[in-house]
């Protein structure tokens, strides 16, 4: 069944009675097209560490066009039809990936690495749940937005009038979280925040 708890082996039926090919870019193509698919296994599936499931991650994310976005847009895409993963190591393989597609996708924008878009990602996901989240009652300022993205970009800053505008748009229009209430939003970004700060890249 497509909506069995245990996505590697739903995918291995649907393969053995012929519904689906066997091909990396048919599983993503039918992760990401499939109406009415769970979207917390989608994510726990594209967040697993096994050979296949990162080869097939990566054929999911390669699928999409970032050109031309902005960084927030970009987010809103690649978050559209999943949900993040609850394990710290599942979404850094995700985040990681998005920024490397992001960077190769947008090759005019400022950034100097892929490495500014993962850190970059983790930060606006974190301001989303802190605008967006009514546990959340100290909210976090533009000022300290762009503070805690100091020295991002390589060891340099990204213009404030960029940062300042992507947190007006986070704070004006929420990037919605697939099949998320406001606890388990929470619970997403503490495991996103703790695989950035492991890396020493967002402060905690």
């Amino acid at each position: 069944r497509c909506s069995t708890k245990k996505p590697k082996k739903g995918i291995a039926y649907m393969q053995q009675q012929g519904m689906l090919g066997t091909s990396i870019e048919d599983i993503a193509l039918f992760l990401r097209r499939t109406k009415g698919l769970n979207k917390t296994l989608i994510g726990d599936y594209l967040g697993e560490r096994d050979d296949t499931c990162i080869k097939v991650m990566h054929a999911y994310v390669d699928a999409m066009n970032f050109s031309g976005m902005e960084f927030d847009d970009a987010i809103r895409m690649f978050l559209a039809d999943f949900r993040l993963p609850g394990e710290a190591q599942k979404i850094d393989r995700l985040m990681e990936k998005f920024a490397e597609r992001y960077f190769l996708c947008s090759p005019e924008n400022m950034f100097k690495s892929a490495d500014v878009a993962y850190v970059l990602a983790f930060s606006v996901i974190m301001l989303n749940t802190d605008a967006h989240n009514p546990m959340v009652k100290v909210k976090m300022s533009r000022e300290g937005f762009l503070n805690n993205n100091r020295g991002i970009n390589d060891g340099q800053d990204l213009p404030g009038e960029y940062l300042a505008a992507l947190y007006d748009r986070i704070q004006n229009n929420e990037i919605k979280m697939k099949d998320t209430d406001p606890v388990e939003s929470m619970r997403a970004a503490a495991p996103a925040a703790g695989a950035a700060a492991s890396k020493g890249w967002v402060d905690t």
